[in-house]
């Protein structure tokens, strides 16, 4: 089951200590679009996600936006928006695009990590590519339906898990 498990869990991403990703190591976050970093309710990030995204950049740790949308205009401007690049197309869970952005970056993904809000894209790429994976809500309930039908199975996934602690 570890392929499905992610190494700590948050509410948010900007609740993600940057205490954390400095004992880890880390010198690249690799971020999830959809209802990580950007609500499918309102498409805005949240200011206090843009704030992290900058604390960690001011850390000195790249940042990388992955994202299965196949709008890759979008996605490029929602990385844009947050400063960093992006890979789009990504086809999460196959863990290629998790390799083009560590390429990209020039990052070891023993220095990597990736933050999204789902178990069977986000968490299960992450893991199969071997870099450290947290696993956050999703900003809104507003899903794709193909995506709810994977929160049902999900919610079998995390029975026990705590968020907001980073357990």
């Amino acid at each position: 089951m570890k392929l499905l498990e992610a190494d700590r869990y948050f509410g948010s991403v900007d609740e993600i200590p940057l205490a954390l990703l400095e004992g880890w190591g880390t010198r690249a976050v690799l971020l999830d679009r959809d209802n990580t970093c950007f609500p499918r309710s309102t498409w805005q990030v949240p200011q206090e996600i843009r704030d992290w995204v900058d604390d960690v950049r001011a850390a000195g740790i790249a940042t990388c936006m992955i994202s299965n949308n196949f709008h890759g205009g979008e996605v490029r401007a929602s990385a844009a928006e947050l400063g960093m690049g992006c890979v789009h197309h990504a086809m999460k869970p196959a863990p290629f695009a998790v390799d083009v952005a560590l390429a990209k970056l020039g990052v070891p993904r023993e220095q990597a990590v990736l933050v999204g809000d789902q178990v069977f894209t986000d968490m299960l790429a992450g893991n199969l590519a071997g870099v450290r994976t947290i696993l956050v809500r999703p900003q809104s309930r507003r899903d794709l339906w193909y995506t709810q039908l994977f929160r049902i199975g999900e919610r079998v996934v995390l029975r026990g898990k705590t968020y907001g602690d980073g357990s």
